[in-house]
């Protein structure tokens, strides 16, 4: 069951650049609702608790509940505009959800037991992460937070593909649709020194190369 979180939301009357400067210039952000059976919405919102609630990952995979006067929309965040130095919010997005309509979103992956796992107990190996996200569909009920990747049996020469990940129930990966070469690396286990190894080998041939010139 996906968990939704409630953002207090307020109706904005004024449109264009200057209206969102003085929203900001007063703590608030300009920002659109759109989507449904229902016309766009231009809406702000209080800066600080939706800056706060950004540094959680659950903002940007999770069902929203906008509250505006009690009247509460379902959404998901579609794109979020920041300040390029300040720590500011600058437009928000948001796209409503509708109750028995597939949605297709990304999902954060977390990695469990990659520690005890005996590539990950191997100082000669490393472990990589090619995937921190993977793009789901699914019902907006059965769309979960996350998804878990158990690494506790990870072994060294291991690939761990889409097509392994142990997905909720309702939940499909679009892209494993598409064909086998779309089944792509998720978790890579190497040996660590086969790229050392190589450089080093590579290092003293040259020398000896040079030196047999002078």
């Amino acid at each position: 069951m996906a968990t939704t979180h409630e953002i207090k939301v307020e109706r904005r009357e004024d449109e264009g650049k200057g209206a969102s400067r003085r929203l900001r210039r007063a703590g608030k952000i300009p920002a659109i609702v759109y989507g449904g059976d229902l016309k766009p919405v231009n809406i702000q919102l209080d800066h600080e608790p939706v800056w706060l609630a950004s540094q959680n990952e659950w903002f940007y995979s999770s069902i929203l509940d906008l509250s505006l006067g009690g009247d509460v929309q379902k959404v998901l965040l579609r794109d979020m505009q920041r300040h390029p130095y300040k720590q500011l919010i600058m437009h928000l997005d948001f796209q409503r959800v509708t109750e028995g309509e597939t949605l297709r979103t990304a999902v954060p992956l977390h990695f469990i037991g990659e520690d005890t796992s005996p590539a990950g107990k191997s100082a000669e190996v490393v472990v990589t992460h090619e995937l921190n996200e993977v793009v789901v569909e699914c019902l907006p009920q059965d769309l979960p937070e996350h998804i878990e990747v158990d690494l506790s049996a990870l072994e060294l020469g291991t690939t761990v593909h889409l097509s392994d990940l142990k997905l909720p129930s309702g939940v499909e990966i679009p892209e494993l649709k598409l064909g086998k070469e779309h089944d792509v690396a998720v978790v890579v286990a190497r040996h660590g020194r086969v790229e050392t190894e190589s450089s080093e080998d590579g290092a003293v041939g040259e020398g000896g190369a040079a030196d047999e010139e002078k």
